[in-house]
Order: structure tokens, then sequence, then C-alpha cells
């Protein structure tokens, strides 16, 4: 009688999850062992697929955990319960999920571009993205920071090597003032998780944005707009619950696409406007965005002209094959709003002589 031949047993725990996958989900979903692959070849994990093992990856990085001391609105809040660019990611990977697992959809694809989609941005929110776009040569989107992130900048220069998937979704999520569901096929994920990602962004976004600037008095619940109150709700759970229902009952009845009904899609894009007008632009609000704007072109401008002191003192990671502007890009974009403030006291205030 002849010997069974081995058979490495966690292999087989991968392979039946692959199987269980492919009997759950949609026809539609993005399967894992389908997956496009990764800039780098290497072997799969044994005990995780593909997207289970990119969110491992993006949650153990060092620009995840930075994500907590970055700004989301509000200016490094002593408040507890303002959000941070942290707790924003985590907002839009809650939304996102849902509504992919409503839809039958991969989950972990959704999860892992939802906690990667931020880890490229700025110190100070959008403010310091527009600082380092109007002084570096080339301008500078966080959505391609973060792409760069994952490809380059993490573990020691050696990159976190994600899925195609992954850094697809993670390049095609921002929007901006945009379309929010945008016909162009450049700003298009090639997956339905990946398009999940750009909704669930805004989703959360425009609710806990209006939420915090309620809290912060920059604006009254009475001064919402009337349309948006009255089709998306008068709290702040009511409204994500009327966005996330709408998106996964209009999607189910048109399989295989992502859609959102457009009353609904109204009062999103009235409700962003609304916010951009009278918080994100605002001159309560944006009154110390300037002044943080000023500070990061002053550190900009200091490594210009100080190279050396970038390279040897407070950038190790500087890679001798890019230029001085883009490590420059690097180095800002990575810092944190408590670093950007300590390396400015350090570079431009006087320190006391101690005896």
């Amino acid at each position: 009688m002849n010997a069974e031949p081995d058979i490495n047993p966690t292999i087989i725990v991968r392979c039946e999850l692959e199987q269980r996958e492919r009997s759950l989900l949609a026809p539609f979903a993005a399967f894992s062992a389908d997956s496009r692959g990764r800039l780098k070849q290497e072997s799969e994990c044994d005990y995780r697929m593909a997207y289970q093992h990119d969110r491992d990856r993006i949650i153990h990085s060092k620009a995840f955990r930075r994500l907590k001391y970055k700004t989301q609105v509000f200016l490094t809040p002593s408040g507890d319960h303002y959000r941070t660019r942290l707790t924003h990611t985590l907002e839009v990977s809650q939304i996102a999920r849902t509504i992919a697992k409503a839809l039958f959809l991969n989950e972990d694809l959704t999860e892992a571009i939802a906690l990667g989609h931020d880890l490229g941005h700025t110190p100070f929110g959008h403010a310091g993205e527009a600082v380092l776009n109007r002084l570096h040569p080339d301008g500078f989107h966080h959505f391609e920071q973060s792409l760069r992130v994952v490809d380059i900048l993490e573990k020691e220069g050696a990159g976190l090597n994600l899925s195609f998937e992954v850094r697809d979704g993670i390049f095609k999520h921002s929007k901006g003032k945009g379309a929010i569901l945008s016909p162009a096929l450049e700003h298009t994920a090639i997956t339905l998780e990946g398009r999940i990602v750009r909704l669930a962004d805004i989703i959360a976004y425009v609710n806990h944005d209006l939420d915090d600037a309620i809290r912060a008095q920059a604006i009254s619940r009475d001064e919402i707009p009337v349309n948006c109150r009255k089709i998306l709700g008068l709290t702040h759970p009511q409204r994500i619950n009327t966005m996330v229902t709408d998106i996964i009952d209009v999607s189910r009845k048109n399989p295989g696409e992502l859609q959102i009904s457009p009353a609904i899609l109204d009062a999103i894009t009235e409700l962003r406007e609304f916010l951009f007008t009278n918080v994100y632009e605002s001159p309560i609000v944006y009154r110390d965005f300037s002044k943080a704007s000023r500070l990061l072109e002053e550190i900009y401008k200091y490594f210009i002209e100080h190279p050396n002191e970038l390279r040897e003192r407070y950038y190790p990671a500087y890679i001798d094959d890019v230029s001085l502007e883009d490590n420059l890009r690097d180095f800002i974009a990575s810092m944190t709003d408590r670093y950007a403030f300590s390396l400015y006291e350090k570079l431009f205030l006087p320190h006391p002589w101690n005896i």
C-alpha cells in the first residue's frame, strides 16, 4: 500500500479559506486567490489569504501608528472626543466593511484599502498637503504619497509589498472637491471593494467633521442645510445610517454595480459644500492652519539650505538615489503634528542656556 504524500497542513488552511471565500462571496467580488500579485514576488502566507496579510502589514506599520497624531480637521485639539487621522481611518474602515459585507464582497480587501488610504497624509491635514503641493517641484497629493509609503518608505525602505488590488484602491480613493461617483476610469478602482472605500471615506468625513464642528461651536445644528436634515436625518447616527443603507439597497438591486440614489447623492454633495464653506475654509478654523502652513514652509526652506543636516541628523531614511526635494517631501509628509511643532522649535526658537 502506497503511503500518502506529505502535505504541509498550514497550506491547507489558506486553501480552505480561499475556497470558503468562493462559496460565500458574490461572483463579482475580488477573490484573494485571483489577485494580480505583488510588486515583488514572494511566498504567500500559509495561514492568511493575500488581503488578510496586506491588512496586517498596514496595521503594524509605523505610518499607521503616526496617524494618531495627525490632524483631521481641528488642529491638535485638546478635547478627548475630536477625530484624528487615525480615528477617521477606523470610521472609514467600519463603514466600508458594513457595505462590503452586505453586498457579499471581500471584506478583507475592503478593510486593507480603508486602513491604508491615508498613510501618506501630511501633518495639519489638508493645509499641510497644500503647502507641499505648492513647494515641491512636482506638486503633492496625499493619495500618491500613501502609495509611496506602502511601496517604498515603510520597513526601512523595503516597502510593504502589498497586492495590486489594495494599492489600486489606495491610489484611487481620493476625490477632493471632485465627483463623489466619478465616471473617469483613472479615478475608479478596478474592484468594487476599492470603490466602496471611496464612498465610505466621504460618508465618514462629512459626518464626523460635522459632528466635530458642532462640538467645537464652529457651527450650530440649525445651520445645517434644511434639505440635508430632511433627507439624511437630524443626528449623526441617522445620517450615516441613511447613506449606508441607501448604497446597500440600491446596489443590491443592481448586482455587480455600486450605486447610490440621486436624492441621497445630491444631499451628500450639498453637505460637503456646506462643510467646505463653513468649516474647512472658514476664517475661524483656517486661522491656525495658516500659521501651521508657514511653519511647514519654513522647515522646508531651512532644509533646502541645509541638506546635510537633513540627511545626517534628522532623516535617517534619506534616499540618496532621489532628489533633496523628494526626500524633504517624504520627511515632512511623515511628520505628526507634534513632531512638526517640536522640530520647528529646535530649528528656529532660542533655548535658555543651561549651566
